[in-house]
């Protein structure tokens, strides 16, 4: 009886303690969210390494640096049509104004 009662102890805590199968599986599965989000980090962190390369000097894209003009001064070509979107009037007014 008195062994039946260890394996039954050890059994159970095999399956269900701190350091058990369950934990193990949790732990592999956090393991694997983790990968998942590093692939993604490193995925995003290579194409910001892709732009940022072509505003170097010596690799200047004439594109990007029309692009990033063209957002940061404001500005169009002659024959470019712009369309102005009107805000929603149901915001109230200190959303409205920048």
């Amino acid at each position: 009886m008195l062994g039946a009662s260890f394996v039954a102890y050890f059994a159970y805590h095999a399956v269900h303690g701190d350091r058990g199968l369950l934990a193990y599986l949790q732990v592999q599965q956090e393991i694997r969210k983790a990968e998942i989000t590093r692939d993604l980090i490193h995925a995003e962190r290579e194409t910001l390494e892709k732009r940022v390369a072509l505003m170097r000097p010596d690799q200047l894209d004439p594109d990007l640096l029309e692009e990033r003009a063209r957002v940061l001064l404001n500005f169009g070509r002659k024959d470019e049509v712009q369309i102005m979107l009107q805000r929603p009037q149901s915001l109230p007014p200190e959303i409205t104004t920048n």
